[in-house]
């Protein structure tokens, strides 16, 4: 049952208004200024209020300010004795959302009021419909966001899992794609790149060197100077590393970064020859945090050459092997202490 307020200072009328509203079906309460209105508003609920304009103390427009705080959804329908033009239009430009003029007709004032009401249900049910469709889409946000962490969960598992594989089959470079993965983030980082980028050169970097796993073993551990055949077949690693990551749901810039990691700016590299300006960005900076953490380590067919020797490397071929600005990246980072390191580092892909 709709609740409504009468608000007029004039007895008669509040009552004649009630008596009407309550024999049409309404539940109607009355109020004989806008002071005892607004405390009756704040106690309880109602849909409709009708008020008169002119009122001792408080008018019905400031009325109808406290009202649209109170609630914007209650309908407020205007009374006066004066019906002019300007009335009606600061009435509406006040708030209003219809218009009475006195002396109020019985049927004038229920069919009015029916239409308040019934707008005011419509009002009521569209705004509850706004706050389940909230509801219902904090709930999806955060089944999203649970969903997400599990599948990232997963996938960094996998990728922990194939950063094992290669270092079980090659044990002498354990840590090696940990720390190069470490490094490139840390070079991403300085270099002031995307969140998003740092996370995917890590990434490749753990796995860079997983078509590993299709090289004998023999071959990965020898000690001594490889054959040109055993050479060219450590060199198939990187293409496999590609086709093997292709098939992942990963980015595609991670297998684009593991098949380039070898390449050189001046395209002596592999497999592609490709030069700087066709090399991706995640590549760039592996091929220097790679080169880097291969000459700090040991090797079975030589010992660590040290920090020195490495930035060594990479300075004085800067804009030649690799890229110029991944370079200075990378000096600047051990110059400002820059420690290398394997431990596992968090990684979230851009699912």
């Amino acid at each position: 049952m709709a609740r409504i307020l009468v608000v007029d200072d004039e007895k008669s009328i509040r009552l004649t208004l009630c008596e009407f509203l309550k024999n049409a079906g309404y539940e109607a309460e009355a109020a004989g200024d806008a002071v005892i209105a607004r405390s009756m508003l704040e106690e309880k609920p109602y849909d409709v209020v009708v008020t008169d304009i002119i009122m001792p103390r408080v008018s019905g427009i400031d009325l109808m300010a406290a009202i649209r705080k109170i609630s914007p959804s209650i309908q407020v329908i205007i009374m006066t004795g004066e019906p002019t033009v300007d009335t009606a239009v600061k009435a509406v430009q006040s708030g209003a959302n219809d218009y009475l003029t006195k002396p109020i007709s019985k049927d004038i004032l229920l069919k009015t009021v029916k239409n308040a009401v019934k707008i005011k249900k419509l009002s009521d049910e569209k705004e509850l419909l706004e706050q389940e469709s909230k509801y219902y889409q904090k709930q999806l946000e955060a089944l999203v966001d649970q969903r997400t962490r599990s599948l990232q969960k997963t996938m960094r598992g996998i990728i922990y899992l194939l950063t094992s594989v290669v270092e079980t089959r090659d044990p002498y470079t354990a840590g090696h794609q940990r720390r190069v993965g470490n490094l490139s983030a840390a070079i991403a980082e300085r270099m002031n790149m995307p969140r998003e980028t740092v996370d995917l050169v890590r990434t490749a970097g753990y796995i860079h060197d997983i078509g590993k796993i299709t090289v004998p073993a023999e071959i990965l551990s020898k000690p001594g100077r490889l054959s040109p055949l055993e050479m060219e077949m450590i060199k198939i690693h990187a293409h496999r590393g590609y086709e093997m990551i292709s098939k992942a749901n990963l980015p595609d810039q991670i297998g684009t970064a593991i098949r380039q990691h070898h390449e050189r700016a001046d395209g002596s590299g592999y497999p592609q020859g490709l030069t700087d300006d066709s090399i991706c960005p995640e590549a760039k900076i592996l091929i220097v945090a790679d080169v880097v953490e291969a000459m700090m380590s040991h090797r079975p067919y030589r010992p660590a050459l040290g920090i020195d020797a490495a930035l060594a490397e990479i300075g004085g071929k800067s804009g030649v092997l690799y890229n110029k600005d991944v370079v200075d990246a990378c000096t600047g980072l051990f110059r400002d202490g820059y420690s290398i390191e394997d431990e596992e580092k968090q990684i979230h892909l851009p699912l």
